[in-house]
């Protein structure tokens, strides 16, 4: 949007070039393409994670994770993680492992979608008429500790990114666009259904529940992408089934509107779908220094509140967190505008509600990652895990606002301190 203005060797010229840049209100829905789920196992600097988010009908939390870490001339290293966790019982389950013999696509297969290792075989059907696309997740993170998973998303409720085409769902970084100096990208799926189990230490768990998934890369040194990292994924089965996510990232100091220096600039993600259909999806970027509007369009905004240091990382992490929601409404039965609105209390660090786990970063990641990371942030990483009951207050077009009751999942991920700190 601002290149125009500058030549590429301007030292004041943006140099990150948000997801929303040059995009509409009603261009922000991207349809999912193939490719888009596929792993792009890139070299240099490059995280590449599939994620599947689950939401159990017995209230526990399952995720599982791939993540395939590319660290300059080193071989490529794998993890597969999961977690479980059960706030009846406040158990939480937590395996991370190494995996090698990593290839995608799995042998048999030309389709990038699969993978295989010595721990895990994911394979991918397509969508015919009697069936929805679908990964079947067939891993053993741990000797004890394995899992059986279908995840398929429901036909009716479409996959999104942000913006349509190849470039779709990116956030660039560097002065030339064309050319960057990195990348990241999140594509969704804004709802699944999960059907399977998990075998922990002999005993088997029923994993049947909704969800969400999602594929993303940070095509650069995570240290030197993002300062901060919001993540929330709310479900619930009222009215039909309802499912809201969002991604929100806060740039380093690096990466901004007038180059190196001015960085700290907000890029946020989301979508809701209700009732077996995508209702909407936001995106917005907030740039320091600039009062975003009360009355816009597009809102997309994760916000913490009343924040107190905590000891144990050195950080500032929220008492309460709100999450905000508003877009035009992506479908046809559903003129006007997509509304709703979290707010969610989540304690102090010494007496939190929810807090399921504050994650070292640096004990979990590959050890010459962990090099790179904690050589150039100067800082210990720190994710905070909180899993809570809460009420998502909806509004779709000209209907009354509903308050939806559900459970939702956030993240709020410090992995270095800003200027302001």
């Amino acid at each position: 949007m601002f290149s125009s203005f500058f030549s590429a060797s301007d030292a004041r010229a943006p140099n990150i070039h948000p997801v929303t840049n040059d995009r509409a209100p009603s261009d922000l829905f991207g349809e999912l393409t193939k490719e888009d789920l596929e792993y792009v196992c890139a070299g240099g600097f490059s995280t590449e994670t599939q994620i599947w988010y689950h939401m159990l009908e017995d209230g526990k939390f399952l995720m599982c994770q791939v993540i395939h870490s590319a660290v300059g001339l080193w071989y490529p290293t794998v993890q597969f993680t999961c977690r479980i966790y059960d706030p009846k019982t406040k158990q939480n389950t937590w395996r991370s492992t190494n995996v090698s013999g990593f290839v995608s696509p799995m042998p048999g297969s030309d389709d990038k979608r699969t993978s295989k290792s010595d721990r895990f075989t994911i394979k991918f059907k397509p969508a015919t008429e009697n069936s929805e696309e679908t990964f079947n997740i067939l891993a053993s993170p741990a000797d004890d500790l394995q899992v059986t998973l279908d995840v398929s998303r429901p036909s009716s409720i479409a996959g999104f990114k942000i913006g349509s085409g190849p470039k779709g769902g990116h956030t660039y970084f560097g002065s030339d666009k064309e050319n960057p100096e990195g990348y990241v990208f999140h594509k969704f799926w804004p709802r699944t259904k999960c059907t399977g189990h998990v075998i922990y230490k002999g005993q088997a768990i029923t994993a049947n529940g909704n969800g969400m998934y999602v594929h993303a890369i940070q095509g650069m040194r995570p240290n030197l992408v993002a300062a901060r990292w919001n993540f929330a994924t709310f479900e619930s089965p009222e009215h039909g089934g309802v499912s809201a996510l969002m991604m929100e990232f806060t740039s380093t100091p690096d990466f901004g509107k007038h180059g190196k220096g001015s960085g700290g600039v907000i890029v946020n993600v989301g979508g809701i779908a209700v009732g077996g259909k995508l209702v909407t999806v936001t995106a917005e970027t907030r740039w320091p220094g600039e009062e975003p509007a009360a009355d816009a369009v597009v809102q997309s905004r994760a916000l913490h509140h009343e924040v107190k240091a905590d000891p144990d990382t050195g950080y500032k992490p929220p008492t309460r967190l709100t999450f905000h929601w508003k877009g035009p409404s992506v479908a046809a039965d559903v003129p006007g505008t997509v509304e709703a609105s979290i707010n969610l209390p989540v304690g102090d660090p010494q007496s939190s509600v929810g807090l399921i786990e504050k994650v070292d970063v640096l004990a979990e990641i590959p050890k010459v990652l962990k090099t790179v990371i904690a050589y150039a942030a100067g800082t210990k990483p720190y994710i905070y895990t909180w899993l809570n009951p809460t009420t998502l207050s909806l509004k779709m077009g000209s209907g009354e606002e509903v308050e939806v009751q559900g459970v939702v999942f956030n993240e709020a991920t410090f992995i270095s301190k800003l200027d302001d700190e």
